[in-house]
């Protein structure tokens, strides 16, 4: 005699469904008697799928709305002001950033208000700048401004799929973490890829033999997500392996910015002019070591051929369109940068010993020391901070041993010979002098 089929009522939608096989009734507890069968997992399904979508553009219609309001924030004008507070010179650089981004903004609006077929490019930046001259900077500024996340990452330790070392998706890592695990702040984020010079192509504009996993690789592996793609990775701390769970982030909206010093371009550029203005004979121009064009003018005339011939691949250079150079910083801005931006150095070690009632004063003599010690070191303004932080030790240790009030003068002295600044109490009738420039910082 065959056996009946098995019958159940679905809890949903209490219909006696007749049990041919699993799929009939997915859901099924035979201790409970809970049971959903599969025409209402299907309608569950369509619900949220529909829940979603009115999610997605309620969410969209926010973004959208969000974007309006950062745009107010973000004109080129607004975001150099703002620069203008943190970072001395490097005007060019702060207007072409400032474009840059405020760019940026308006392609995402756009995209989300228009769907006329128009596709509005990305518009990614290369910086050229020695060391010290603010990219890294400028970049950690801007990122304090913007509403959308920002992250770092260096370059040099990249590698393509395959070697040890960092795979390239973890710039996109960085970012998504940036944005509190938030995907779709991820996907309209700036990511900035630091040391980008450290990838060049080791052969130049020659295809080498060997195997360049650190460099050449490194820049086939960029391309992809630079165009804007679907990066996939795995979340800090898991491996890379195929069961893994995986995070996926389209780049398409993310702006990608990267800068480096790309030490000996300068002798590319030197070389590709005198090529263009080379003359022989009696009317030949005699050029000498004063006539040289300097660092700076030869690098505001860089073209994508010269970063070709240092060993950017060209697919990369025609996926950065904006070339975005900086200029070296010469004694009289170090200068400024040690008193003049809000987080100056100076201001940093005054509002440190006002913790401890002292009164920290710089003699002019003093900061000058302190930025020729800089450009010795040919570090920028990287090395500022470190020069005082010698000078400041032995100070720093020894005053909180009392809680008098006392002032301390740095001397120029105390910068080039290594002497102790001088310590006095402080009093109604011993005013300290201070220099004009830190008097005039400390009244603002």
């Amino acid at each position: 005699m065959p056996k009946a089929p098995m019958q159940h009522v679905c809890s949903f939608c209490k219909r006696l469904v007749t049990i041919k096989n699993q799929y009939d009734m997915p859901i099924f507890d035979p201790q409970s008697g809970f049971a959903i069968c599969k025409n209402c997992i299907e309608d569950i399904y369509h619900f949220l799928e529909a829940h979603e979508q009115e999610t997605a553009e309620h969410e969209k219609k926010d973004f959208t709305d969000a974007l309006a309001t950062s745009l107010e924030k973000t004109k080129p004008h607004v975001v150099k002001e703002y620069l203008d507070k943190y970072i001395i010179n490097q005007d060019h650089a702060k207007k072409i950033l400032s474009v840059a981004v405020y760019n940026h903004y308006k392609r995402m609006k756009y995209g989300y208000e228009h769907s006329d077929g128009t596709e509005i490019e990305k518009s990614n930046v290369i910086m050229l700048g020695p060391s010290g001259c603010g990219k890294t900077a400028l970049l950690s500024h801007l990122s304090q401004l913007l509403d959308i996340p920002f992250a770092v990452t260096d370059a040099s330790s990249l590698t393509e799929a395959g070697f040890v070392g960092a795979d390239v998706e973890v710039a996109v890592r960085n970012l998504y973490y940036a944005a509190d695990k938030d995907i779709d702040r991820t996907e309209h984020g700036i990511i900035y890829l630091d040391e980008f010079d450290k990838i060049a192509r080791k052969s130049g504009e020659n295809n080498s033999i060997t195997a360049d996993p650190g460099h050449e690789g490194t820049q086939q592996a960029l391309l992809k997500m630079l165009e804007g793609s679907i990066v996939e990775f795995t979340a800090r701390g898991q491996r890379k392996h195929p069961e893994a769970p995986t995070i996926k982030v389209n780049t398409q909206n993310i702006l990608f910015i990267v800068g480096g010093a790309f030490v000996g371009i300068d002798k590319i550029i030197e070389k590709r002019l005198q090529k263009s203005e080379a003359s022989i004979g009696f009317g030949a121009k005699v050029e000498g070591e004063n006539d040289k064009p300097k660092f700076d003018d030869l690098l505001r005339q860089v073209t994508p051929q010269d970063l070709m011939k240092y060993g950017i691949i060209p697919e990369i250079i025609g996926r950065l369109p904006v070339i975005c150079t900086l200029e070296t910083l010469d004694e009289d801005a170090l200068l400024r940068i040690l008193t003049e931006p809000v987080n100056a150095p100076v201001r940093q070690y005054q509002k440190l010993l006002e913790m401890d009632n002292v009164e920290l004063e710089f003699d002019d003599a003093a900061l000058r020391a302190v930025a020729k010690e800089a450009i010795k070191r040919k570090t920028g303004a990287r090395s500022l901070k470190g020069i005082i932080e010698d000078v400041m030790l032995d100070i720093m240790f020894d005053i909180p041993r009392s809680d008098e009030p006392r002032i301390v003068r740095i001397t120029e002295d105390c910068i080039t010979k290594g002497a102790q600044p001088e310590i006095r109490p402080a009093n109604k009738q011993d005013t300290p002098k201070k220099t004009k420039k830190t008097a005039a910082k400390t009244e603002e």
